[in-house]
């Protein structure tokens, strides 16, 4: 990945300009991405394009080649479904920046998928722009800082979100450009709703529906208090469901969990 931050001999003005007169040419991405840059400082970015219950199109990253196995086509096949970010956007369908910390469940950091999508390639702090585009579709730029950089602050935040309004203009503008009009786009609940079906799909044929509910929470970093708070159980009742629902799959380990989630959702597509 490659460290982006304002470059020394050009102005935010520069730059902008630079951004705008590339709209609907093949480097607009990155001249989109030296913009951003004059905001806040990261180490990496991935590009995806949100449509209703549809799978994330990918549209740019910048993760090395012997990682996207692993990270990008991982998360594109079915593991996006547990990113706290695309859950926020099934929730709340935002135009805003946000840090993972402002979605994030609480033990977030201890869950599998945290392993794998932010230890693995030593991601310290991940943000995210997402940006409605007038087909209905959203843009969903996810930009890293690795463990040699700080975490995204609420200062870097507020800078974003300054030019939030600029950024999200270009981006509509090169989006809508020369592009058929797109299929129509699920409604926001139907969306949801399906997600939550191709999620309760796992371990149907040996859970039950409350020990699928706690499994995806535990799988998306929620503690047994959060979940416990979720569902109107008590953390003891969650951890008795946990311990049954890890016998009947024969695991020991979320991490055993998770490569079942991931295996389920591959027989799925």
């Amino acid at each position: 990945m490659t460290e982006r931050t304002r470059a020394s001999d050009s102005t935010p003005e520069e730059i902008l300009a630079r951004a705008i007169a590339s709209i609907g040419r093949a480097d607009f991405v990155l001249r989109a991405l030296d913009y951003l840059g004059s905001a806040m400082m990261y180490q990496g970015c991935l590009l995806t394009r949100l449509n209703g219950t549809r799978s994330p199109e990918h549209v740019y990253d910048d993760v090395r080649a012997e990682r996207r196995a692993d990270v990008v086509d991982r998360y594109l096949d079915g593991a996006y479904l547990l990113d706290p970010f695309y859950v926020a956007y099934t929730e709340q369908q935002p135009c805003d920046a946000l840090r993972l910390r402002d979605v994030a469940p609480d033990r977030f950091q201890h869950s599998s998928y945290y392993e794998t999508y932010y230890s693995s390639i030593r991601l310290r702090d991940e943000a995210a722009i997402f940006i409605d585009l007038p087909s209905g579709q959203h843009l969903f730029y996810s930009v890293g800082r690795t463990e040699d950089s700080p975490r995204f602050s609420q200062r870097d935040m507020d800078r974003t979100r300054r030019i939030l309004p600029v950024f999200a203009a270009i981006n509509r503008r090169h989006f809508a450009a020369g592009r058929p009009a797109p299929e129509p786009v699920s409604d926001p609940a139907i969306a949801q709703q399906e997600i939550e079906t191709a999620m309760a799909r796992f371990g149907a044929e040996t859970l039950t529906d409350r020990e699928r509910q706690i499994a995806i929470l535990i799988l998306k970093g929620h503690s047994s208090k959060s979940i416990a708070q979720r569902i109107g159980v008590s953390p003891g009742t969650v951890k008795i469901h946990r311990r049954n629902f890890y016998r009947k799959l024969n695991i020991s380990a979320q991490s055993e969990l998770f490569s079942m989630f991931l295996g389920s959702l591959t027989r799925r597509a």
